[in-house]
């Protein structure tokens, strides 16, 4: 038959792990509260970054305030065009960095990567990545998309250039 010490110690220790338990959670929450802190900062940055690229694509002579921002564009077209193409990479930036850090499920971030890869296969994205220009953009994202190109490349029809 327990004693009252045992059933005291008992009580103590459930004690003690429902208080563990409690700053684990916290801290779990805390983690993930930072990660989606860091997301929300990460996305803020790139939609400066579009709004500027989005000045461009309406206003083609701002591109010209930067020399390397035009280096090898023709005309309004070729800065407009490259500025869009820019502008929906920076959509998708933001889909990657979230997807991630674990704020996208698995499932909407293979849904935009299919629909990354059409893009990407089209010829004025890949001048657009082609170009000289610089493309401000996560290091790794870059990388990410060099290999969504390459794989856009390979599965492209037989017969079919994706580089018209």
């Amino acid at each position: 038959m327990p004693t009252a010490t045992h059933i005291q110690l008992l009580l103590q220790s459930i004690s003690s792990l429902a208080i563990a338990g409690g700053l684990i959670f916290t801290a779990l929450q805390f983690r993930r509260y930072l990660r989606a802190s860091d997301v929300a900062n990460f996305t803020k940055m790139v939609e400066l970054q579009m709004h500027l690229r989005e000045m461009r694509v309406r206003e083609p002579s701002l591109a010209y305030v930067y020399e390397d921002d035009v280096r090898g564009m023709r005309d309004d077209r070729d800065i407009k065009e490259y500025f869009f193409n820019l502008m929906q990479l920076s959509v998708y930036e933001i889909v990657w960095y979230s997807y991630r850090n674990g704020q996208l499920p698995r499932d909407y971030f293979e849904s935009w990567s299919r629909r990354m890869r059409v893009i990407a296969a089209e010829p004025s994205f890949r001048r657009m990545m082609e170009s000289p220009s610089m493309k401000i953009m996560h290091d790794g994202f870059q990388v990410y998309i060099r290999n969504l190109m390459h794989e856009a490349e390979l599965h492209a029809r037989p017969g079919e250039s994706s580089a018209r």
